[in-house]
């Protein structure tokens, strides 16, 4: 494979050959007092329940201490979740800003308002902290985790920065770590181009266990460091890649501890999957944000409007179609490419409905048509339909005036039809 074959993010990231930064752990004790307002998380005439009393109360030195690196919609859902948890562990939510380090100081907690419940779940449990490589000049001088491996770390960053913030934190991981990405899109880490990050960054035998968290919540923002739960679902964990453990060569994927503690976190619903199932409900909820994030955003309307429509003769609907077309060629030349050999026998060693015989082959031809254009239009729209109202983060982000996620929706969708043709010879007319 050349260098031409690799996407872009992969090429950066082979081409830096820096050592990984030692980063110091802000709290709010590095802030010099200043007169500040106070963060309005407003008023509610809902019930608030405060986690400060009705949370069973975690170790604060205990070495299994989770890192949520993002915490904004999913890393205050799960935050909240995971501090209920019967056997909570200690939790710092990693700011991106030096300035949130201050509004936290102000608010009265994570504040999670739960529609279904009518409860506002509030808790200042947690520490607070922003890394840098800059050393702090007032107060407490701390390296991040004292200058030792941490545990287990939930990245729920936007998509584009889930890797990065994982690649400059690697000084901190390693064997013992468990790394969860909590994000949209596909991970990085699968193949074709994981394995070749994973062993230019780590050494053998030193490996991070790298999983994913597929989220079909709704959660919106109202402030910061407060979210609404609006709608209430499910979502799905499974791993992405690990190292075998010579002291434990018995042991597998699923006996992690952090995927295990988080599909036991209450309310959240979080089923654990295989390799295989993780990488397909990726690949599907990849097919939605694909059509759905970017049309809504170029038209700025409601989801369901997209799909109100469904004859040929529709400007909107051919749109979708070709959108359709495009994804599914590319998701089926994945699957059968060798690189997915893997993750496909995981799926396949999974499934109790598949015959223990069925050949990798007859796997894949199953794969094909559950990626085939009219099952996947016949799922959009259905979960089109069904989410009629909702806004998509990616309108939200135009409104906002934020950078969107397309790059790594869409983008993802050019970056494989690219590799694909290069091992096939498809697809030269993408643009």
């Amino acid at each position: 494979m050349t260098s031409q074959e690799h996407p872009n993010w992969l090429t950066a990231l082979l081409a830096d050959t820096r050592p990984p930064p030692k980063l110091f752990a802000w709290s709010p004790a590095n802030i010099q007092p200043k007169l500040d307002e106070g963060i309005d998380m407003g008023s509610s005439n809902s019930d608030e329940e405060y986690d400060n009393d009705a949370c069973v109360c975690p170790s604060t030195d205990s070495d299994q201490r989770i890192y949520i690196i993002g915490p904004g919609n999913i890393g205050r859902l799960y935050a909240t979740h995971m501090a209920r948890h019967p056997n909570a562990l200690p939790i710092t939510l990693v700011v991106h800003r030096k300035e949130l380090l201050s509004q936290w100081a102000a608010c009265e907690g994570v504040g999670l308002a739960d529609l279904t419940s009518g409860k506002l779940f509030l808790n200042k449990r947690f520490t607070v902290e922003w890394w840098t490589e800059t050393r702090p000049h007032y107060g407490p001088v701390k390296e991040v985790a004292d200058g030792n491996k941490l545990h287990n770390v939930f990245i729920s960053t936007k998509a584009e920065a889930g890797l990065s913030e994982a690649d400059r934190i690697r000084r901190y991981l390693g064997r013992c770590t468990s790394v969860v990405f909590a994000q949209n899109g596909v991970c990085k880490l699968w193949p074709p181009h994981g394995p070749l990050y994973i062993s230019h960054r780590y050494s053998s035998g030193d490996t991070p266990t790298f999983s994913a968290c597929v989220v079909s919540h709704g959660v919106a923002s109202a402030g910061p460091f407060l979210s609404v739960h609006a709608a209430p679902a499910d979502a799905y964990i499974g791993p992405v890649f690990w190292a075998s453990d010579p002291e434990s060569p018995w042991r597998q994927p699923s006996d992690d501890f952090f995927i295990r503690h988080i599909a036991t976190t209450p309310l959240v619903n979080t089923k654990q999957v295989s390799s295989g199932e993780i990488w397909l409900l990726q690949l599907e909820k990849l097919v939605m944000n694909a059509a759905i994030n970017p049309l809504t955003a170029l038209l700025r309307c409601k989801t369901g409007e997209l799909f109100t429509s469904y004859g040929s003769d529709d400007p909107l609907a051919l749109v979708i179609d070709k959108l359709l077309w495009q994804t599914s060629a590319v998701i089926q030349g994945l699957i059968d490419h060798d690189t997915s050999r893997s993750v496909i026998t995981s799926y396949a060693e999974q499934m109790p409905r598949l015959e223990t015989s069925c050949s990798v082959s007859k796997v894949r031809k199953k794969l094909m048509e559950r990626f085939s254009q009219p099952v996947l239009k016949a799922k959009l729209y259905a979960f089109g339909l069904k989410i009629f109202e909702h806004r998509s983060s990616m309108l939200q982000d135009i409104e906002a005036g934020r950078k969107t996620e397309i790059r790594d929706f869409n983008g993802w969708i050019v970056d494989m039809a690219c590799f694909l043709a290069m091992a096939l010879n498809r697809f030269t007319d993408w643009q």
